[in-house]
């Protein structure tokens, strides 16, 4: 609301006849009224809903809020069937939401609990790659311990035509990789070079030879960006190391992944979701108020 205010205030110093208050949504056409509404986050609406309830408790209004934010949830394919409104929703998946930033299995186990998610690993995959505010490192510590819901959100991608540095950074958008080198790294890795080889049928490259080549470009991507390595890894001798563990893909191939990596960067840093974990009590910037109202 506040930035609603600010425009109506600029307005009206630039106009002859000024506002003395901020215009009652009541009095505009219902459906003037919720598109201005639309334009309103989670915190601005529940703000909006002390003053215009009729109008901020639209149910388009918080289903549009939920999905854009959680683009799945189980809830959704049955949300006609209970009695519990979008905005109840939203609130219950953003509680979850920061519960799985704080502990992923307290977050999943208290989103299903309260029947917004189903307890399958296919409902759990679809509901972490839809969602974009789940924490890197959270994601990848729930993904650890339940490998089939890794797999669910492997089966999910498809990288027909993509460029295999390009296809690794999509993947480790949606599992961020871990920070040390280990068995779920390689994991990772040996799920997904299946995975492109599946989706590319007439690639020339082998799962075995897309995992080589994976290793090769994180450590390449390392050796590139690391202020500490002096002497870099050049175009020649990445192809020369290359060529004597796999076969297939030529030198033009190989110099290619060599200058992706030096353009666009490291293959993990670009994750979106890498980010801090939360602390415990969540902060609500709508305050606790509003999840009862």
């Amino acid at each position: 609301m506040g930035q609603f205010q600010s425009i109506v205030h600029r307005r009206s110093r630039n106009s002859p006849h000024q506002l003395k208050s901020f215009p009652d949504l009541s009095n505009f056409p219902p459906e003037v009224a919720v598109s201005v509404l639309s334009h309103l986050n989670a915190t601005d609406l529940c703000l909006a809903a002390c003053v215009w309830k009729h109008l901020a408790d639209n149910e388009l209004l918080w289903q549009s809020l939920s999905k854009v934010t959680w683009g799945y949830a189980s809830a959704y394919n049955r949300k006609h069937q209970g009695k519990i409104s979008f905005k109840e929703l939203y609130m219950l998946l953003d509680e979850g939401t920061c519960l799985f930033n704080f502990d992923p299995h307290q977050g999943i186990s208290y989103l299903v609990r309260h029947n917004v998610l189903d307890d399958s690993c296919t409902e759990i995959g679809k509901f972490i790659n839809c969602t974009s505010t789940l924490y890197g490192k959270s994601v990848s510590e729930f993904l650890d311990t339940r490998r089939d819901v890794l797999q669910e959100i492997v089966n999910m991608q498809h990288y027909e035509g993509v460029f295999l540095p390009v296809a690794l950074r999509q993947f480790f958008e949606r599992v961020y990789p871990p920070e040390q080198r280990g068995e779920f790294l390689d994991t990772l890795l040996n799920k997904f070079s299946i995975r492109f080889c599946a989706t590319n049928p007439s690639t020339p490259l082998t799962p075995e030879s897309v995992f080589i080549l994976c290793h090769s470009l994180i450590l390449l991507s390392v050796d590139l960006s690391s202020p500490h390595v002096k002497n870099k890894m050049t175009k020649r001798e990445f192809v020369k190391n290359l060529r004597g563990l796999i076969q297939g893909p030529g030198t033009e191939f190989l110099g290619d992944l060599y200058d992706n990596v030096y353009l666009e960067g490291h293959i993990a840093l670009k994750a979106k979701k890498c980010v801090q974990k939360t602390t415990f009590p969540f902060e609500r910037p709508y305050g606790k108020i509003f999840l009862h109202m």
